[in-house]
């Protein structure tokens, strides 16, 4: 294997690689052996061709690819090493020459690393964000942790309102006819979570346990099922259950209960205390890529 380098640009070279004839033929052999098993040739067993009857059938370049492809890898990879190159890229590699008795001749264009000169480090000043925490952040991670210790109580003495969580069988028809998807039976669906199509949950407001309640909605424009798009539909709706999200007091005891704190105001200092160090966190990261990008504007690259 011989090889020579040409500069194509500033960091882009060109690696032209020779292996000689017979290590190509020897790649070629390899590849005959691999594939010899797939070539079906008349008065041959599958797989005992001669692999001079097969070139003279299907022409000498027959096993070429292969055969390159068996090269290529060990042959560039021994000149990107000798060649001084401090090659940053996967080479793009095209083959120059490949013939039968001369030797294979492909090329590798590569990227090499610049050359840089680090600018200004020293004192680099950016801007960045005071770290604060609100009240109003610090009452939104409470709430989750409420929401998250909540429990559900079931209603069986009024009607159905706003927040509240009913339980349903439905069943959807258009032009009076049940469609695919349309029917449930034991369905919960919390009562203004606008999960359901446009006005379909405040139809059932005001509605009691065991109420067979007819449901009429239109469908949207930009509904997912194209053929319920723009639809008027009619929903058949049996009112089983009634419940309601019951959220734990405020309090020392509801601290005492999620946490490692006794008291109400030592959980939200440290809920404080643990969102500063995120934002921190976060801001400490903004800071460093800014200075980053402020050294990167302040150097040059060849």
């Amino acid at each position: 294997m011989s090889y020579k380098t040409e500069e194509l640009a500033k960091n882009s070279y060109k690696i032209t690689i020779e292996v000689d004839a017979q290590e190509f033929e020897k790649a070629c052999e390899k590849a005959y052996q691999k594939n010899k098993g797939k070539i079906q040739i008349q008065g041959f067993r599958k797989g005992k061709a001669p692999r001079a009857l097969i070139e003279k059938m299907y022409g000498p370049s027959v096993f070429y690819e292969d055969a390159a492809n068996i090269v290529i890898p060990d042959a560039y990879a021994e000149a990107a090493e000798q060649c001084g190159l401090d090659i940053v890229s996967k080479p793009e590699v095209d083959v120059e020459q490949i013939e039968k008795g001369k030797p294979f001749i492909f090329t590798a264009v590569v990227a090499t690393k610049p050359e840089v000169e680090l600018g200004e480090y020293k004192g680099v000043e950016v801007e960045v964000t005071k770290v604060e925490v609100t009240d109003d952040e610090v009452a939104a991670e409470l709430e989750k942790e409420r929401e998250r210790n909540s429990r559900t109580i079931t209603v069986d003495d009024r009607a159905v309102a706003d927040g509240d969580i009913v339980r349903i069988d439905y069943e959807g028809f258009v032009n009076g006819k049940p469609f695919d998807g349309g029917k449930a039976e034991d369905a919960d669906l919390t009562i203004g979570s606008h999960t359901f199509i446009d006005t379909f949950e405040q139809q059932l407001i005001g509605k009691n346990i065991g109420d067979n309640v007819e449901v009429n909605v239109k469908f949207p424009e930009e509904y997912h099922a194209e053929d319920l798009k723009g639809k008027d539909a009619m929903f058949k709706v049996a009112i089983k259950g009634i419940s309601v999200k019951e959220l734990p007091a405020l309090d020392d005891d509801f601290a005492a209960d999620v946490s490692d704190f006794d008291t109400l105001d030592e959980y939200k200092a440290d809920i404080r205390k643990a969102l500063e160090k995120k934002k921190k966190d976060e801001t400490d990261r903004i800071k460093e890529d800014a200075v980053i990008e402020k050294i990167i504007e302040n150097s040059t690259m060849e």
